[in-house]
């Protein structure tokens, strides 16, 4: 939770200042009761408020982006798979053209 810097200030891990978070937006207990049970002065527990609903908007935003990146790259996967698909039918069917005589072998073009 908490551990002394040489300096003698307390160090709280970002796990407890989430979890005091969560108790905070709760609105279960006041903050002056947080603050009070937890040895930590209400001006800290405000401060560690604000600056996790500030940052609540980037962490939306950072999850569409790591979507829409998921998405394309599933988009690049699948446009690769189909130009190899449109080679390999392409190239099954200049076989079977060869095959039946329709394509001259030699030119590359149909026979009329």
């Amino acid at each position: 939770m908490k551990a002394n810097n040489p300096n003698g200030r307390k160090h709280y891990t970002p796990q407890f200042k989430a979890q005091i978070v969560q108790q905070i937006l709760r609105e279960e207990k006041s903050v002056s009761q947080l603050a009070a049970e937890h040895g930590i002065h209400p001006h800290q527990l405000y401060q560690w408020r604000d600056q996790a609903l500030q940052a609540l908007p980037s962490i939306f935003s950072n999850q569409s982006a790591r979507e829409q990146a998921a998405k394309e790259a599933a988009q690049e996967r699948q446009v690769q798979r189909l130009y190899a698909q449109i080679g390999k039918l392409t190239t099954q069917l200049e076989w079977l053209k060869k095959k039946v005589g329709l394509l001259d072998p030699d030119e590359g073009h149909f026979n009329e």
